[in-house]
């Protein structure tokens, strides 16, 4: 049984859909470019122009999430993004310890990895939303 609530929020729900995409990608392609270029502000870590993997991850944080951000190529883009985060999360943090809440030695630092490849993982199957390029050329 639908509540008029949920009447409301289900109208509201296309927005919100982007609005969040607009919002993951944005913060997504901030960090990629934090990494490649230390830019916009520095990382806590240096990764030198063109090393494997460091910087192409980057290049790829900052590529996916300006895609995702203007809703272009979303599902794919997410699809990439995700699994990139999936990678790092096994490859870099889970090593480290097994719980990925807290910094390493007790935690492994792995937790926005986590938030970041389930949320691109939601961006396969929803897609962009109302607001998106990929709706505005009829693949939203």
């Amino acid at each position: 049984m639908t509540t008029p609530l949920d009447r409301r929020l289900d109208r509201c729900a296309p927005t919100v859909l982007s609005l969040y995409r607009l919002v993951y990608g944005l913060l997504f392609a901030a960090h990629g470019s934090t990494s490649a270029f230390s830019w916009p502000v520095r990382p806590g870590w240096r990764v030198e122009f063109g090393v494997w993997p460091g910087w192409y991850a980057g290049l790829l944080e900052l590529l996916a999430g300006l895609l995702i951000a203007t809703g272009l190529c979303t599902r794919a883009a997410a699809f990439l993004a995700s699994g990139e985060m999936a990678v790092a999360y096994f490859w870099v943090h889970q090593p480290r310890a097994l719980w990925p809440i807290g910094d390493p030695p007790t935690g492994n630092g792995g937790a926005l990895a986590i938030l970041f490849c389930f949320g691109f993982f939601l961006l396969v199957f929803t897609g962009g939303g109302r607001f998106s390029v990929d709706a505005l050329r009829g693949r939203g």
